[in-house]
């Protein structure tokens, strides 16, 4: 009897997956007056627009990316209807090249090795998540953020240092957030035993490795990309280029479709001006976001596993983030195929089904008191939308102790074992 687990068949499950989202869409858009399409997709296009006809995307109010992504979708300004949803067609390919990149890493060395089978079960917690594919075909850009981690993960794998800054530098140009994987990819390229016996002192034995000619190459390659693409967008667009792609992050203020326990803040900040000019909290919560994310896991876990290093820092960025919303969860999403193999999620299955269920029941909690505020007119802000957002808040802290805890009980000789079977494949193949 034939498998269904066969790449044929689950990336074609996976492209039919998002053929049918994609048409449903449509009707909805049709025929519905709640629009299947992202607002977000309409901000993007916009943008195109201005930039095809040789103005600034940012005179298109609230686009807040970088100018790259309205290049990349100017052809949903061509004459056709089919061509407004070019963009969605581009961010669902993005999807399922993510999937392919995932199947790769699961059966290389560091991914354990697993049969075609193995991996592309594991793979299709992507591929085939409804969600996943309902964010793409409604015109989220999240998909090409997806290829872009996974493939800087694959880079790094297979020792492309300087591809892998290239893809470090383009993905933190395009989206602010991955600079926190940095940290934790120098500490595992720091892993190599040899560097640290050739050290004279035991200060040395801590910084000499972190000045290796891998890191050296990754530093360098992924400033030119980052600093390259800046400066050029700068010498475009100046200081408006700053400003909403970087800057506006920083003050930003959003509290509708807001997960995080700073959503009523952020509604009263945005709601009474005089109470905002006396304490911007908004500017300061990044920083326990950033000193766990981009400092405490890294220096714990990164010599241990970088994929499962780099899902508990995404975890983190996240669920501490000053705006979370749904579009967010896929950062992490797209590392999980890669961690759970060996997590205790799905080790104890009582433990993981118990996570799954807290997960979507606190979320569905929150949506629950939303949708009273915004289509029954409710307040719902105390106890209902803030309660919901600390439980929310409280079980991704509790799964992230679950990830964190994992990844430390693996060996701190993992990396180097695994480097330095994947440079004797590689090796080996040149030879």
């Amino acid at each position: 009897m034939r498998t269904f687990w066969t790449p044929s068949l689950v990336f074609g499950g996976a492209i039919v997956l998002r053929i049918v989202l994609f048409c449903y869409g449509l009707f909805q858009d049709t025929y519905s007056p709640l629009k299947y399409t992202d607002i977000d997709y309409f901000v993007f296009t916009d943008a195109a627009r201005y930039v095809a006809h040789g103005r600034s995307p940012y005179d298109r109010e609230t686009y807040r990316y970088t100018p790259l992504l309205a290049y990349l979708l100017i052809p949903t300004t061509w004459s056709g209807a089919a061509w407004f949803s070019f963009g969605k067609g581009i961010f669902a390919t993005a999807d399922i090249l993510t999937g392919w990149l995932l199947v790769l890493i699961l059966r290389s060395q560091t991914g354990g090795n697993m049969s075609m089978e193995n991996s592309l079960k594991f793979a299709s917690i992507w591929l085939l998540n409804p969600m996943v594919a309902t964010i793409s075909t409604r015109g989220s850009s999240e998909g090409l953020l997806g290829v872009m981690v996974i493939s800087l993960l694959w880079a790094i794998i297979n020792r492309h240092i300087k591809l892998a800054g290239v893809l470090l530098g383009l993905a933190v140009h395009f989206k602010i957030y991955p600079f926190i994987y940095a940290p934790a990819i120098l500490l595992y390229f720091s892993s190599d035993p040899a560097a640290t016996k050739r050290a004279s002192t035991k200060f040395a034995k801590y910084v000499a490795p972190i000045f290796s000619n891998d890191n050296i190459a990754m530093t360098i390659s992924s400033f030119l990309t980052f600093a390259g693409l800046n400066l050029a967008m700068y010498i475009l667009y100046g200081y408006s280029f700053l400003q909403h792609t970087y800057l506006h992050h920083v003050t930003r203020i959003d509290h509708r479709h807001n997960f995080s326990p700073y959503n009523i803040l952020l509604y009263l900040s945005s709601s009474s001006p005089a109470a905002a000019s006396t304490f911007h909290f908004e500017s300061i919560a990044f920083v326990p976001q950033l000193l766990l994310s981009a400092v405490l896991i890294p220096l714990v876990l990164a010599k241990r596993d970088l994929p499962g290093t780099m899902l508990a820092q995404t975890f983190a960025f996240v669920a501490l983030n000053k705006v979370c919303t749904s579009q967010y969860f896929i950062w992490f999403l797209m590392l999980v195929p890669l961690h759970l193999p060996d997590s205790s999620l799905l080790s104890k299955p009582r433990l993981g089904i118990t996570a799954g269920v807290l997960w979507v029941g606190a979320q569905a909690l929150w949506l629950w008191q939303g949708y009273g505020l915004e289509f029954l007119g409710r307040s719902t802000f105390v106890p209902g939308l803030w309660g919901s957002g600390l439980l929310f808040y409280a079980v991704n802290m509790w799964i992230l102790g679950i990830i964190v805890s994992d990844v430390g009980k693996k060996s701190m000789n993992a990396v180097s074992v695994h480097r330095s079977r994947d440079e004797k494949s590689a090796q080996e193949s040149k030879g």
